[in-house]
């Protein structure tokens, strides 16, 4: 008797990270681009802020249909200042000069929803960044990686330099919380991603 093939997540997202990731895990998905505008508020608490943008993100695809609806926010931590995408060069030396010799957090929220149920949740991963020199600043800014990152960085790609240590979820840092995606699927969906 053959298995049906599992529905694919909606993923509610244009991040190609989070696409070469799903594709990694064998997690079939199709794209939605989600309509919704991130407004970060001063003083609001990281994961209550990623949380909220991914479950908006996640509505603003529509309402689930056989696919689960996957929305996902991604920000960076560090002594109460929260590091989203920077809007230029001088906005990302300036993350990446604050981050140089510290221990920051990369937080996502994670929204998953089907016809039934809506769940959401996080994940914290700790990267702590080696003290960095104007020299380092300014190579790493012209290579125009930061570009669309948040907290000015790609851990899979050249920013991997800058970084001494991680404690936690790598592919988290990379743009989705896998480990935490993964369990909600074997929770939910035991056996039908291949999980659980």
């Amino acid at each position: 008797m053959s298995v049906p093939p599992a529905p694919p997540l909606l993923l509610a997202s244009t991040s190609p990270q989070r696409r070469a990731i799903l594709a990694q895990l064998g997690i079939p998905f199709e794209l939605a681009v989600p309509d919704y505008e991130e407004h970060d508020a001063a003083g609001t608490d990281v994961v209550e802020l990623v949380r909220e943008h991914a479950v908006g993100k996640a509505r603003s695809v529509g309402e689930p249909d056989e696919r689960p609806i996957l929305g996902v926010d991604t920000a960076v931590h560090l002594d109460g200042l929260v590091f989203g995408k920077p809007g230029g060069p001088e906005e990302a030396e300036e993350m990446l000069e604050a981050l140089g010799g510290h221990e920051h957090e990369v937080v996502s929220g994670l929204c998953l929803r089907t016809t039934g149920w809506e769940v959401v949740e996080h994940e914290v991963t700790r990267v702590l960044f080696r003290e960095l020199t104007a020299r380092d600043l300014a190579a790493y800014v012209a290579a125009g990686e930061w570009d669309g990152r948040a907290g000015a960085y790609a851990i899979q790609g050249l920013g991997a330099a800058l970084v001494a240590k991680i404690d936690g979820d790598y592919l988290n840092v990379v743009g989705l919380p896998a480990a935490l995606l993964v369990r909600l699927l074997s929770e939910r969906f035991a056996g039908v991603y291949g999980f659980g």
